[in-house]
């Protein structure tokens, strides 16, 4: 049996009609940018995470700059993100110029951990973007808690975490801006690229309205230096017809999370969890092991698909040495990062296809338990 990390083509599949259709109506009427399809799933999105605003970009990581570039950050003012994120998380504070502050993640659920982020604010702090990482939400209430009492503004990364909640309360909404990724791999996925910033700031929605489409405030008049940043129709259609469906498919990535859960409990193994008050989506499945190489390589002799979230974190990027930033202690990233290691997750994953990767694992355990013993 053979069984990828993610599986887009079993995804695909199901919905291949439906796709084929919508993209056919747009099409015809080759509105491609800046059409109904954008403007509907601005407003259905936003209504979903619970926020005034939703406004689409073409990327998560334009989703980001874009907060960034809202709030008026640039050169001299320092962002505080965790080092234990796709790097394009540090690489939106870079590109606006800012000074990128790294901190350390908490244990568990491996979320920025709000001590470190305390410790890491100076006058010249002006955001933090804690981020959902494995669509797991971070401890937004003490990072928001202190982020407010220094006027720092909190820029969630919700890439990883779309449907996920905090205290009842869905990512997006939580903090005063937050960037969204549909990336083709995502829980709510284009057939592409596309991002969104949602907001309750009127303000901050109508700056990355503005920043979006090249400064533009009509036709021929441009107010200030934008940026092309616009989502296209077609993955605007694909989103809206996704949307419906997102809660199911979700709940599906939980079910096989617990069947992971309950199979590996007792091995050497440690598994996600959900903190007290958070709900996860499971966008990534990462357990943890000293004997991660070792079982990478068995189970890719298995033909069961792996990854590594996140081999090289950000802070030994060395992408770092061109910009100014500033790294403290990274005790739980360091150690994690030789640690963790994903396994399939996907809503099409089949109860059959979880056993058989659970099997494999036990099976590798009790194999390096066997060899242990007659050494």
């Amino acid at each position: 049996m053979r069984i990828p990390l993610i599986d887009l083509k079993a995804g695909y599949q199901p919905v291949r009609d439906e796709v084929l259709r919508r993209f056919d109506e747009v099409l015809d009427t080759m509105q491609l940018l800046n059409g109904p399809n954008v403007e509907a799933f601005e407003k259905e999105f936003a209504a979903y995470c619970g926020t005034r605003h939703g406004v689409a970009v073409s990327s998560g990581t334009d989703a980001l700059c874009a907060a960034l570039w809202a709030f008026d950050i640039g050169p001299g003012d320092e962002v505080v993100a965790p080092s234990h994120t796709f790097f394009a998380t540090i690489e939106a504070i870079m590109l606006c110029g800012a000074t990128a502050v790294l901190v350390d993640v908490e244990p568990e659920a491996l979320t920025m951990d709000p001590d470190a982020f305390q410790a890491a604010i100076t006058p010249a702090t002006k955001a933090v973007i804690p981020v959902h990482v494995y669509g797991h939400p971070a401890a937004m209430d003490p990072i928001t808690v202190a982020a407010r009492a220094h006027g720092i503004h909190v820029i969630e990364d919700a890439a990883q975490a779309h449907g996920a909640k905090y205290g009842g309360r869905r990512c997006g909404a939580l903090g005063t801006a937050a960037a969204f990724s549909f990336y083709c791999t995502k829980n709510l996925a284009a057939y592409g690229e596309a991002g969104m910033v949602t907001t309750n700031d009127d303000a901050v929605a109508e700056k990355v309205r503005l920043l979006r489409h090249h400064g533009q405030v009509s036709r021929y008049e441009h107010a200030t230096l934008g940026r092309n940043l616009r989502m296209d129709e077609l993955q605007a259609t694909v989103l809206r017809m996704k949307l419906p469906a997102l809660e199911g498919r979700n709940q599906r990535r939980h079910e096989i999370a617990s069947q992971y859960a309950a199979a590996l409990a007792g091995q050497d193994i440690g598994v996600p969890i959900e903190l007290t008050g958070c709900s996860s989506v499971h966008h990534v499945y990462a357990i943890r092991t000293t004997r991660r190489d070792a079982l990478q390589q068995y189970l890719q002799r298995a033909e069961i698909g792996t990854g590594i979230h996140y081999k090289m974190p950000g802070h030994l990027q060395s992408a770092l040495k061109r910009h100014p930033h500033r790294i403290e202690a990274m005790t739980v990233t360091d150690q994690v990062r030789h640690e963790v290691l994903s396994l399939p997750m996907y809503p099409e994953l089949s109860d059959e296809q979880v056993r058989y990767v659970t099997d494999h694992i036990i099976r590798f355990f009790e194999q390096s338990t066997l060899q242990a013993a007659h050494v």
